[in-house]
């Protein structure tokens, strides 16, 4: 039988620090954004951006490349993973 793991568990295995950054799409973040958040700044629905996800997932920050994303979860002392 396959262990099931909530959230929560997943993330706490034993890298509490762990990030993963991906590719992700300008529309998907427009998606999840409310609108007063994002007034004023003008993405191409298309354009590929970098985002930094905690181990269960949740969205930490988008940056406009990968170096950018990567060096923001180092600066918070995260230790990033590539996901593709």
């Amino acid at each position: 039988m396959t262990p099931q793991l909530t959230r929560e568990a997943f993330a706490a295995l034993g890298a509490p620090d762990l990030v993963y950054v991906r590719p992700i799409k300008a529309a998907e973040v427009l998606a999840d954004t409310q609108v007063e958040a994002v007034e004023g700044i003008a993405f191409d629905p298309d354009q590929v951006l970098y985002a930094v996800h905690r181990a269960d997932g949740a969205r930490l920050a988008v940056m406009s490349d990968r170096g950018s994303a990567v060096a923001a979860a180092l600066a918070h002392e995260l230790a990033p993973v590539s996901v593709h």
